[in-house]
């Protein structure tokens, strides 16, 4: 059963691509390491590019020796609600990859959107095991390296909330408005036979 009546698919698929949406309100439940690491195994079977897996998550549970670091990283804005997540995940890209036969390290010039996959496993899992999970590109991004200790040759993509789900009454009032499903494009408007026929 989907969750919004603007959430509706157009050709079959699997209720968890509708159901699964990106809330800010969660309830401040303690996240166990067995589910946590649940999610990065998801991740760690996502689809790459010569297998270069990019993919790096550091991670800090809420109340944890290095929540701050990562708290600190978040915009005024989302630190209003991000307070009751469970767990605030970095995911950062590897730019370069050797690859099979070679010695030297080449641009990888698909990471960032195979990081993106990873993602997107990690999010359908957190789903299925009761959790929810919202993508954060509101932080700082020239102070992330430095602060998380990310080298050169690396990019640190968004920020990503876990928790368990809560009622909108949690959050702000400012932020109820928006803490629903949101609906998507129809299936027509990206896609095109053989050459590119898009207005935007």
């Amino acid at each position: 059963m989907t969750q919004a009546a603007n959430r509706n698919a157009q050709h079959s698929i699997e209720p968890i691509f509708i159901d699964r949406w990106s809330p800010r309100a969660y309830t401040g439940e303690v996240i166990d390491d067995a589910t946590l690491f649940s999610l990065f195994e998801a991740a760690r079977w996502a689809p790459s590019a010569n297998n270069s897996q990019p993919w790096r998550f550091i991670y800090a549970k809420n109340g944890s020796a290095h929540w701050g670091n990562l708290f600190a990283l978040l915009n005024e804005n989302n630190q209003r609600w991000v307070n009751r997540a469970a767990v605030l995940i970095a995911l950062v890209s590897k730019k370069t990859h050797v690859r099979p036969g070679e010695t030297a390290a080449s641009p990888l010039k698909n990471h960032s959107l195979d990081a993106g996959a990873a993602w997107a496993s990690l999010a359908f899992q957190a789903y299925r095991l009761g959790w929810r999970t919202r993508a954060i590109g509101g932080f700082n991004r020239d102070a992330a390296p430095e602060v998380l200790g990310v080298p050169e040759g690396y990019q640190v993509e968004i920020l990503i909330a876990v928790g368990k789900q809560a009622d909108k009454s949690v959050l702000p009032e400012d932020f109820h408005e928006r803490e629903q499903p949101t609906p998507r494009k129809p299936v027509e408007k990206f896609i095109a036979e053989g050459t590119f026929s898009f207005s935007e």
